[in-house]
């Protein structure tokens, strides 16, 4: 008896460090980006003219080439740069591999191990949960610099500058992730792309329907040469009352939100109570074909549930 439970402290000891590692390399990712950002707005505003820093150092240079050779490896690589994070597929493979490692640990150490694999596909999917909310993040903050965008699109533009130099001219003032996007439109101008591919691929990496229209205004207005300031202005303050309108609803649905991750987290609760109250009662529940099989359905009707009320709170503006 002793040695079971010595066996079970050594999982649940192993699991809980390997998730601390990867939180902390994840806050020293972060620590160290927002560093490279505050340095770069110094630089920028200080203007020195020096070179950019050298990027950092990558750490697993053989894992991405291998990974970039697969579907999966390229998927990867599509998500990530949506999601701004600077991050190769091999280290956010390494680490979602070693969060789900610990989340296995600890799920069969902490619970019963007939949850270990079940903790494993939820690191999976808290990973995949991660680029996404990512990816939103950064279509959300891209969409509230659009105005600041067409303003300053609109000046450069009665200014007499053509629209090639002015989405320059953003790329140079806005911070990111406008001024990084408007960065790689203005390189893919600068070696011959047309501007409805270099507008049409930004659209893609960040979709948004403010963007699609400031895209289609953008090339109509290239197009044809039409009045491409006063359509700016126009659309200026359009996108000011969708800013304002997109805020309202958030916040009315904050609470709607926070209710679709209540109730998982009250479902795994629930487990740790159970097993809390009476030691290996889940042990002796998932050893039956009929109790694996009840808890399989109770995770899977927790993530219908999860799902609807996700989709009930989402509203398109």
């Amino acid at each position: 008896m002793p040695s079971m439970e010595l066996s079970t402290l050594v999982t649940l000891t192993t699991g809980v460090t390997l998730l601390t590692c990867v939180l902390a390399v994840a806050g020293v990712h972060f620590y160290a980006a927002g560093r490279a950002q505050r340095q770069a707005l110094v630089d920028r505003l200080s203007a020195t003219g020096q070179a950019p820093p050298p990027g950092r150092r990558r750490y697993v240079p053989g894992l991405d080439r291998r990974l970039r050779r697969t579907r999966l490896g390229r998927t990867l690589e599509l998500r990530l740069s949506a999601t701004g994070l600077d991050l190769t597929p091999g280290e956010f493979f390494v680490c979602m591999l070693a969060g789900v490692a610990g989340l296995w640990l600890v799920g069969h150490a902490a619970l019963a191990p007939f949850f270990g694999p079940i903790a494993g596909v939820l690191g999976v999917w808290l990973a995949a949960q991660f680029l996404g909310w990512q990816r939103r993040k950064r279509i959300e903050k891209f969409i509230n610099q659009l105005p600041e965008l067409a303003r300053i699109l609109a000046n450069a533009t009665q200014a007499g500058l053509a629209l090639r130099t002015a989405v320059g001219m953003a790329a140079e003032e806005l911070e990111a992730p406008a001024g990084e996007e408007l960065g790689k439109v203005a390189a893919q101008l600068a070696v011959g792309a047309s501007m409805e591919e270099a507008l049409g691929e930004l659209s893609e990496r960040l979709p948004s329907r403010e963007l699609v229209v400031l895209v289609t205004t953008l090339v109509l207005s290239n197009r044809a040469g039409g009045q491409v300031v006063s359509a700016l202005r126009n659309l200026t303050e359009t996108l000011e009352e969708r800013k304002e309108t997109r805020r309202e609803i958030r916040t009315q649905l904050s609470q709607v939100n926070m209710t679709s991750y209540a109730v998982p987290v009250l479902g795994i609760g629930s487990l740790l109570l159970m097993n809390g109250v009476k030691d290996g009662a889940l042990e002796r529940m998932t050893g039956s074909p009929a109790g694996q099989v009840a808890v399989i359905v109770a995770f899977a009707l927790y993530a219908v549930g999860f799902v609807l009320i996700r989709r009930m709170s989402r509203i398109d503006v």
